[in-house]
């Protein structure tokens, strides 16, 4: 009897190790799910739903043979960060997502809304998007808040303040994220080109064109292209 539990236990031992090596949850060909969580910026006003950066970079994606699902956006314009929590609360998506994005304030700084209140609600909705990806902070990514006050749009506005005010957003949304080990990217340098150059946003003199979510697209490819990769090999 000892000798065949001997001979026994190193092959469950075997077979329980290649399942888990095949297991679908580890697989590189498991199709990702992907949430994109967000405002205008990511529901990509004024431009075609294929021009949306997370549209861009779901076929960057593919092109390189990762498997993942067109993203799952749930984004409106005008969306401050409790409107966003809310609209989130009614969607209620479906867990877990193996990457998810952040991107929003810009509306709460238009309305005036302080700073600490929305590195509260920020802060509050980074939460939830780490529990949405696993609770795994390195499959969440934030966008910083571009600078709409460069734009024709802000016209006889006061384009300072509002330059100042969106990097205090930006500061803090910033801080919060590296807290937490997610990663962050900073767009709000390049979309202040848009001052001089009008092909940096579309028709309505707002919001960004295809051009510059082709950039963000790029930027963050390689962080999903790594989060991919990096547990594929788990």
């Amino acid at each position: 009897m000892r000798v065949l539990l001997t001979l026994l236990l190193p092959m469950f031992f075997f077979i329980s190790t290649t399942k888990a090596m095949h297991s679908p949850t580890s697989s590189p060909n498991t199709t990702r799910r992907f949430l994109a969580l967000g405002d205008s910026y990511t529901i990509g006003e004024s431009v075609d739903p294929s021009e949306r950066w997370p549209s861009l970079l779901v076929a960057k994606l593919r092109a390189v043979g990762i498997q993942i699902e067109d993203a799952l956006i749930i984004a409106k314009t005008g969306w401050t960060t409790d409107e966003l929590n809310a609209a989130i609360d009614k969607e209620s998506p479906t867990e877990p997502f193996d990457i998810v994005s952040l991107s929003v304030g810009v509306n709460n700084q238009y309305r005036g809304r302080t700073p600490e209140e929305y590195r509260i609600q920020f802060e509050a909705l980074l939460d939830r998007a780490i529990r949405f990806a696993r609770n795994d902070p390195t499959r969440v990514f934030v966008i910083s808040i571009p600078d709409w006050g460069v734009t024709p749009y802000a016209e006889g506005r006061d384009r300072r303040r509002i330059a100042r005010e969106i990097d205090e957003y930006n500061r803090i949304n910033k801080k919060l994220t590296e807290a937490r080990g997610a990663s962050y990217i900073d767009v709000t340098p390049r979309s202040r080109d848009a001052a001089n150059d009008l092909s940096l946003l579309t028709s309505d003199g707002l919001h960004p064109s295809r051009i510059l979510y082709e950039e963000w697209a790029a930027l963050a490819y390689p962080i999903v292209k790594r989060i991919s990769n990096n547990k594929s090999k788990r």
